[in-house]
């Protein structure tokens, strides 16, 4: 008779629980992107819908991602507090936003509700990729960082289609019901399924001191280094991230239905980057992949308005251009999460603070460029911030000691 090998079984055990509590924060972060995100393509209709100009919601969406700034405060906690009551809390407060917009449709209850959203992001990502990090090796959380963020695909390749048939259909305070609804089932079900911690994991004292914290992430090149890139590529994108979908709809008279499904190509893009940074980076080594994915953007964005001679190369263009961003950023946070592995909420918080600062940035030039001169120069702005954030990321690993060198 075989002997029963406990130990293997419990590792199979842990193995399995590990995988179904990512697949639930997945659908979560579903729900939180898709809230984040679907202001872009669809902000010519938001705009109509509300009686308001175009840029008063391309600056509604750099509001969204000024919440990332507090984002800065929340890491060091959910160090110290643990990381589902910091995903309960993200979840809790985009319920309140989306529930509000739904009932009060007014300009400036839409700016509060997309703010609240993109707190409650910026708080559910680094507890989720935090949990990540300690429970999966650094050689294999390539892998685990790249399918937790297929979420990021799944809400325009699902989740912001859903909403371009849920505006046709129901009018524009739809997403914000089905979506307010759906956070507080997923609060639901992480509580009952993610167990509590009870005490501050050894290893991470003293984390709550906020000025330690931060002070100690700004003394690392290595961070440093990272979320300059992080910001600088970040930048990059949003800038055409925003005009986008007014790029789509001014070149080929697409409707709100059509806008939908057109965006569906940037999910199947951003999934494809998911999947080569599963397939690659922990092959190539981060470093090295995370300067090729910057290169391949800027190239991706210098070619973007040469694209605009017909539909189809238009979303080949958009296609090629947001497998090279995905693949950049997913990148980057897989390297992020191993460097400062005793306070990785705050690093990751850090990642997203400086990228939320980007998008803003982003945002805001992006539509005033939009206006001004179109797409060409929103685009040329772009692969410009791609070479300051390849040449940032090469002085700085460069001239990093051995001892801090980020490990491939």
């Amino acid at each position: 008779m075989v002997p029963y090998n406990g130990r293997h079984t419990d590792s199979r055990n842990r193995r399995q629980s590990l995988v179904f509590d990512l697949l639930l924060t997945g659908v979560c972060r579903l729900v939180l992107n898709t809230a984040r995100r679907f202001a872009y393509p669809f902000a010519p209709a938001l705009s109509r819908a509300m009686g308001v100009p175009l840029t008063h919601i391309t600056s509604m969406i750099a509001v969204n991602q000024a919440s990332g700034l507090l984002a800065l405060f929340f890491g060091p906690f959910a160090d110290r507090l643990g990381y589902r009551f910091m995903m309960l809390l993200g979840l809790f407060l985009l319920a309140v936003g989306m529930l509000a917009a739904a009932s009060l449709p007014f300009f400036a209850v839409v700016l509060i509700a997309l703010f609240l959203a993109g707190l409650g992001k910026n708080i559910f990502d680094p507890a989720i990729q935090a949990y990540v990090g300690e429970r999966v090796p650094y050689e294999k959380r390539g892998l685990a960082i790249g399918l937790i963020e297929t979420s990021w695909a799944a809400s325009t390749l699902i989740g912001i289609p859903l909403v371009g048939f849920l505006i046709a259909w129901q009018g524009w305070r739809a997403p914000f019901a089905v979506m307010g609804m759906a956070a507080l089932v997923g609060m639901v079900l992480i509580a009952l399924r993610l167990p509590p911690e009870l005490t501050v994991p050894s290893g991470r004292p003293g984390t709550a001191d906020l000025r330690r914290a931060w002070g100690r992430l700004y003394r690392s090149r290595t961070a440093r280094t990272m979320l300059v890139v992080a910001f600088l590529v970040s930048m990059a994108n949003d800038g055409i991230f925003v005009i986008y979908g007014a790029w789509l709809e001014k070149n080929f008279h697409l409707s709100i239905t059509q806008l939908g499904l057109g965006s569906s190509v940037i999910g199947i893009a951003e999934l494809c980057g998911e999947f080569l940074t599963v397939g690659l980076a922990d092959r190539m080594g981060k470093p090295r992949a995370l300067l090729t994915g910057i290169g391949l953007s800027m190239i991706a964005y210098i070619a973007l308005p040469w694209t605009a001679i017909s539909l189809p190369f238009a979303l080949t263009g958009l296609l090629a251009l947001f497998i090279a961003v995905e693949f950049t950023f997913v990148t980057a946070l897989s390297m992020a999460t191993e460097i400062l592995p005793d306070q990785r909420a705050t690093m990751m918080s850090g990642m997203l603070a400086v990228a939320g600062m980007g998008r803003m940035a982003g945002a805001i030039t992006g539509g005033f460029l939009w206006v001004w001169h179109g797409a060409t120069a929103v685009a040329l702005l772009s692969a410009f911030l791609c070479a300051l954030a390849a040449w940032a990321l090469a002085i700085g690993l460069r001239t990093t000691p051995d001892h801090h060198r980020q490990p491939d």
